[in-house]
């Protein structure tokens, strides 16, 4: 007879997080539109024993749950210091501004948090002042908006430029005064004491919670590789939520990339260096040269890169190959070695000037980095040549993260939380282990706390061609039309290519009756703003809207999905990553692909309901759901609600559920 295994004893920190979650706590008495839900309780004590015991805690929570709830409340209760990673700044703004302060009211207690973005986003006071003075090049720089900026600097505590309401994404100047690494002059700067991210490191240092983004993590991640310029304090537990952008982020910011905007930008610090804040001991013999050594840099970068633009048969982003690379080989050569002589020569000059010494090791990473790129075969990353209409870009990128996120990440963690609604395959966390390189962890997954049997309905057309065929863009066109006349806008239409948006969007905005918003005709912030503002509209996205987007209630009423998500196989990252699976023995398809059609698809329809009183049409226009092998895997990870082939089941659905005009 097998020994029945003995329930552990609850903590003094689970028992008094299960009491803040219960019917009459904590949060029942000082948050009135909390709604105690056994899912969040239960995620919230699996926490609780993860900041006891450390470890690593997989936790898919489904739509409607309340997830960040549920590890911030044990985070605060531990007091531990924790690191909470989010995959958009949304997620960061809702943390800082609405569920924190709630937190401290339903707890009496003073929680202390910072909230970090990525180092662009703050003004360098040093560079800043240089410009003023006019020691930094002001071609692009309005007046009006200079001193905008000038009073605005005076007065923030922070230096983030969002506070600047009226600053435009696009702002000419805005690269040459952030306080990027690149920017920075370290220690030894006059400002080092009063910058904006020196003191926005010391209070995140003294704080309970750091409030960060995946771009911030890796990027800082990365810095810290060479010593220079982290601005996250060290911590032991973290929480990671939207878990499953990790790995895209990560392979972003653990890879090596030169670009034509990195060179001009070396270019023109260079020149405004030599011209206008020169260390004045440099003998003028010495000054001449760097100038011409400059210059050499300068024309063979533009060599290099134009005959990499002249390659009439690259398309936007295709693998590096020899032979691609052989028709630009002696200009690239020659500036690899115009890079090392003009980083040699500030070498040289052992200068106390840290204006110098930074300009000096920018052009030696870009030497490293180019000699990479163009000299070394590293099995373990894919090189990729992307070409577009802001230039030129060499790329590679880490076909395998899994080794450095459990180096930057998880072993440098007592405990470590990773959340989502979108964690598992199969209802199997194994994909995610695979992918971020976890073996041992708890694992615990939460269905949705949203009744979809109830508040929505899917809709699959059955008589609807493939993709590839070419009737396809006129049938999907015709589909959305019927479906938004139903709907009455009120609807996200998601394709997975701008092709395809385009082609629809010509198609349907000369007969449909609601407001059309596109993206990439504003910012994204403004299209969310106007779609929230204007009734019945109708945007069409592409990717960046399938996730991280929040709409709750009627103004968002259908999610229309063009087709299956699936990444090209001809992407270079994609294709290598195929590859080493099926050289493990695996099968590229069902092991990598179809997870992420997967993972992708459910983040789209996602979008849909947000709140308990939300309702609405998911509906998905690809056939292959029906009539392909895959298809009934897809299928069987879809939200649980009722299956239609009929528009005339969603015109009923809508005049149950929607109000009358």
């Amino acid at each position: 007879m097998s020994e029945v295994p003995s329930v552990p004893k609850p903590t003094e920190l689970t028992k008094r997080v299960a009491q803040a979650f219960a019917d009459h706590g904590d949060l029942s008495e000082a948050m009135p539109e909390f709604e105690p839900r056994s899912s969040q309780r239960r995620m919230a004590i699996a926490a609780a024993e993860l900041f006891e015991k450390g470890g690593i805690l997989l936790a898919e929570a489904g739509t409607g749950i309340g997830k960040t709830l549920a590890y911030l409340v044990p985070a605060i209760l531990s007091g531990q210091r924790v690191l909470v990673s989010t995959g958009t700044k949304n997620l960061q703004d809702q943390i800082f501004y609405k569920d924190l302060p709630a937190l401290r009211e339903a707890f009496e207690t003073p929680i202390t948090a910072t909230y970090m973005k990525g180092r662009n986003n703050y003004l360098c006071l040093h560079r800043f002042e240089a410009l003023r003075q006019g020691e930094l090049e002001q071609t692009h720089v309005d007046n009006d908006t200079l001193e905008e900026l000038s009073e605005w600097a005076a007065q923030t505590d922070t230096g983030d430029r969002a506070e600047v309401e009226n600053l435009s994404d696009n702002i000419g100047f805005w690269n040459s005064v952030a306080a990027t690494s690149e920017n920075c002059i370290g220690t030894n700067c006059p400002d080092y004491q009063q910058c904006f991210v020196t003191k926005m490191r010391e209070r995140a240092s003294e704080c309970d919670l750091v409030i960060v983004n995946h771009h911030l993590l890796c990027a800082d991640a990365a810095v810290r590789q060479s010593a220079y310029g982290e601005v996250i304090p060290l911590r032991t537990y973290a929480v990671i939520d939207e878990a499953h952008q990790l790995e895209d982020v990560a392979t972003q910011y653990f890879g090596v990339s030169v670009s034509t905007r990195r060179l001009q930008q070396l270019e023109l610090q260079g020149q405004q260096l030599l011209n206008d804040r020169v260390d004045l001991t440099i003998k003028d013999e010495y000054l001449a040269e760097l100038k011409s050594l400059l210059l050499n840099v300068s024309e063979s970068a533009s060599s290099f890169f134009n005959a990499l633009r002249l390659l009439d048969q690259i398309s936007d982003r295709v693998g590096l190959t020899a032979d691609i690379l052989q028709p630009a080989s002696p200009s690239g050569q020659r500036l690899i070695q115009d890079l090392h002589k003009f980083s040699q020569a500030l070498r040289n000059i052992n200068s106390s000037s840290e204006d110098i010494n930074a300009i000096e090791r920018s052009t030696r990473e870009l030497q490293e980095q180019l000699s990479f790129l163009l000299e070394t075969k590293d099995q373990n990353f894919v090189y990729v040549l992307e070409k577009s209409q802001r230039g030129v870009v060499l790329r590679a990128s880490p076909i395998d993260v899994s080794g450095v996120v459990r180096e930057f990440l998880f072993n440098r963690m007592n405990g470590t939380v990773l959340t989502s609604a979108t964690l598992t395959i199969d209802s199997s966390f194994q994909y995610l282990r695979n992918r971020l390189g976890i073996s041992d962890a708890v694992e615990l997954k939460l269905a949705s706390e949203f009744d979809y049997q109830a508040r929505s309905i899917m809709y699959l057309p059955q008589d609807i061609p493939e993709p590839s065929n070419p009737e396809f863009a006129e049938a999907v066109s015709c589909q959305v039309s019927e479906l938004l006349q139903i709907s009455r806008g009120r609807a996200f239409v998601l394709f997975t290519s701008y092709s395809n948006l385009r082609d629809v969007q010509a198609r349907l905005e000369p007969t449909l009756p609601f407001p059309i918003l596109v993206q990439g005709n504003a910012p994204r912030t403004v299209l969310l703003r106007e779609f929230r503002n204007t009734p019945n509209a109708v945007l069409l996205a592409t990717s960046s809207f399938w996730q991280g987007v929040d709409v709750a209630g009627e103004a968002l009423s259908c999610v229309i999905i063009d087709k299956l998500p699936f990444a090209s196989p001809n992407d270079p990252l994609t294709a290598a990553r195929m590859q080493k699976i099926s050289d493990e023995g695996g099968n590229p398809f069902t092991d990598y692909q179809i997870p992420l059609v997967v993972l992708s698809l459910l983040q789209g329809l996602g979008r849909l309901l947000r709140h308990r009183t939300d309702y609405g049409v998911m509906a998905l226009l690809d056939s292959r759901i029906r009539t392909k092998g895959y298809g009934r895997r897809v299928m069987a990870s879809l939200p649980p609600a009722p299956i239609t082939h009929d528009l005339s089941d969603i015109k009923r659905f809508f005049e149950q559920n929607d109000r009358p005009l």
